[in-house]
């Protein structure tokens, strides 16, 4: 049985991980319409209705998410408002807008942060401004090697074949930038934002990425050998043929992530989330994936041998 599409004033019942709320088909479909939720209950897609299958309870609608910032996402929904948050709430509801790919909602709060950075900045101590980076890049070859760049918002630049080597960039906003061929080697990157980023034939070898949010970056070709991506997000990246050789991915979110082609020899994928992923031709052997949740990801022709199962 499947959820079909419904009058727009029609009331939903959504059951977030236990926690029960209700709201109207017109509220998950009408502001974010390219969304997980808009999806569900537009009829584009089947959404089954099987007890047995734990997606629906007693006339509500489960999803297996964390409730405790779902009344935020609804708000957003109904109203367009941000809701004033500390850093780690923000982060959390970041999370969870990503997965519900509310892509209005993550630059809004992309927005927000970046505000409130800029407030910060002396506390950040970047040593250089977003401006001071757009005079920078105007001319052939830019450097940042080593620089202090917490905290600045440079989405939207063209940075492509920028050297930011050993350089600290904990919580740069780099969402949409162009970052194509770019240098990141041994750079500090905690916590930073790379949402729709292009960051193809980057170099990010033994850099440290805790944390960071990569989803729906296109990373192909990249080499993030020996890089830090515990607790990392590449929902939805395309991480085709990179090159991922001893990559701590443990906690790592990659679900729906393409990495046809993609080298994880050695890699570390303790509860990395693989689910609907595309390692087609990908390069396993002697990887541990006993604790790695693959759930629909597609497998042919992958290199599986000595994989540990």
């Amino acid at each position: 049985m499947s959820i079909q599409p419904a009058d727009p004033s029609s009331i939903v019942r959504l059951s977030i991980g236990g926690k029960k709320f209700s709201t109207t088909v017109d509220t998950l479909t009408q502001r974010e319409p390219d969304s997980m939720l808009a999806a569900m209950f537009s009829g584009r897609h089947v959404v089954c209705q099987d007890a047995e299958k734990t997606n629906f309870c007693q006339g509500f609608v489960f999803v297996d998410r964390d409730g405790k910032h779902f009344r935020h996402i609804l708000n957003w929904l109904r109203d367009g408002v941000i809701p004033t948050l500390s850093d780690s709430d923000y982060s959390e509801l970041l999370r969870e807008a990503e997965y519900y790919q509310l892509l209005g909602l993550i630059d809004g709060i992309h927005s927000v942060v970046s505000k409130k950075r800029e407030e910060d900045k002396d506390e950040l101590d970047s040593e250089l401004t977003r401006t001071d980076i757009i005079k920078c890049i105007q001319s052939e070859r830019v450097r940042f090697r080593g620089v202090n760049l917490s905290g600045l918002d440079l989405s939207k630049l063209d940075l492509s074949f920028v050297d930011f080597s050993y350089a600290c960039l904990k919580s740069v906003f780099f969402s949409r930038a162009n970052l194509q061929c770019a240098k990141f080697r041994d750079v500090d990157a905690e916590g930073s934002i790379f949402h729709n980023a292009t960051l193809r034939e980057c170099e990010f070898t033994g850099a440290n990425l805790r944390g960071a949010l990569l989803a729906g970056a296109n990373l192909q070709s990249a080499n993030l050998q020996d890089a830090c991506l515990t607790d990392c997000s590449f929902c939805g990246a395309d991480l085709r043929s990179a090159h991922l050789q001893t990559a701590d991915l443990t906690n790592a979110n990659l679900e729906g992530a393409n990495l046809e082609g993609a080298n994880l020899k050695g890699a570390k994928l303790s509860n990395a989330n693989l689910r609907g992923a595309n390692l087609q031709r990908a390069y396993l052997r002697h990887v541990d994936l006993r604790e790695t949740h693959l759930e629909g990801a597609k497998l042919d022709g992958a290199n599986l041998l000595g994989a540990i199962r």
